[in-house]
């Protein structure tokens, strides 16, 4: 029996990651590949919710080339009601919205509950860390839209990824790899030796098109386990495979504390600005990852999840060190380079 999969913010960073996923997992119903009756595993027929707004970028149109389902709905102005409608006969909803769109997940949830969804995917996709003001931006969002879920008894599966490995490399004298580079500075936090749960985003999809097949993660936590790494480590994959001597800079934790402190109190009194949001979060990150050290698989399992490397034993991840392979050869990507160039043009 087909399941019926429908992705909000499909044409997104990490929506686009999740759709490849679930294309390349095989398990994919499109005009181009039906279904064999011959082939016994369960099928994903896929669709995407999309904005009105959003019909005749190039982007959207190209998911209709791929066979999938362009569903339009604006959450925004739409009533509960409507939108439930237009869940109506999907088994699975997975939402990979912006950092700015997290609260827009509330009535999406309120209508996948109405609807009876049979697995809700909130948008997590981050770094392991606990509710409580430790991500005072956007983990406490994310957070909300957990209670919502449970309001509702909606069935769900929470994932989380740790960081990426596209945002974690630093930049080499060479200007080799700049191209890509988003990082943070080529700052290392206090002895550079705190260990972080890192992925590579691409991994994402791939993992969670078994997981939303999973009966295993109805109704849990789930982090997404591939290298775990300290800043050092990185460091000297990034110099052994480049040949080139990086310069660090060097930042204490009490730097770090006040840092996101100052970013925190800036974001308070410019709440609409993208810039003092994607600042104040980025301080939050660092201290998360450094000076908390919350980015890692004994923390994740202490907070309830269960790890993908448990899960799925035969899944290879990509590692750091391959991706740091493609970086070097030009193959990488710079990522939200739309969102940066908004930004920049705000500025000026």
């Amino acid at each position: 029996m087909a399941q019926k999969v429908l992705i909000h913010g499909a044409t997104g960073e990490t929506g686009g990651d999740i759709l490849d996923g679930l294309v390349a997992d095989g398990s994919f119903v499109s005009p181009s590949n039906p279904i064999s009756p011959h082939r016994t595993q369960s099928y994903q027929e896929i669709a995407a919710l999309v904005r009105p707004q959003s019909l005749q970028k190039l982007v959207t149109k190209s998911l209709k080339s791929r066979g999938v389902k362009v569903v339009v709905s604006d959450l925004v102005n739409q009533d509960v009601e409507e939108i439930a409608d237009l869940l109506a006969g999907y088994d699975t909803v997975i939402s990979a919205v912006a950092t700015t769109a997290q609260l827009d997940q509330l009535k999406l949830v309120d209508a996948a509950a109405k609807a009876g969804i049979k697995r809700f995917i909130p948008c997590g996709f981050t770094s392991i860390s606990p509710p409580g003001g430790v991500m005072s931006l956007i983990r406490t969002e994310k957070e909300k839209i957990h209670e919502r879920i449970w309001y509702h008894h909606l069935p769900y599966t929470i994932i989380d990824s740790g960081t990426w490995y596209q945002i974690s490399f630093p930049s080499l004298p060479s200007g080799k790899v700049s191209y890509a580079f988003m990082g943070d500075g080529n700052t290392i936090v206090a002895d550079g030796n705190a260990p972080n749960l890192m992925v590579d985003k691409r991994d994402i999809g791939r993992l969670t098109a078994r997981i939303i097949k999973d009966s295993r993660t109805l109704n849990k936590r789930v982090f997404l386990h591939a290298d775990v790494l300290t800043q050092n480590d990185i460091w000297a994959i990034m110099e052994r495979k480049s040949g080139e001597k990086i310069e660090a800079k060097h930042a204490t934790h009490d730097e770090l504390l006040a840092k996101m402190h100052t970013a925190r109190a800036v974001c308070m009194k410019n709440p609409s600005d993208p810039r003092m949001r994607f600042a104040a979060i980025s301080a939050e990150y660092m201290v998360c990852k450094y000076v908390r050290q919350d980015n890692n698989p004994q923390n994740a399992r202490y907070l309830g999840y269960i790890g993908t490397r448990e899960l799925y034993p035969d899944f290879e991840p990509n590692t750091f060190s391959a991706f740091v392979d493609e970086l070097l050869a030009g193959q990488a990507k710079k990522l939200y380079r739309d969102k940066f160039e908004f930004m920049q043009k705000k500025s000026t």
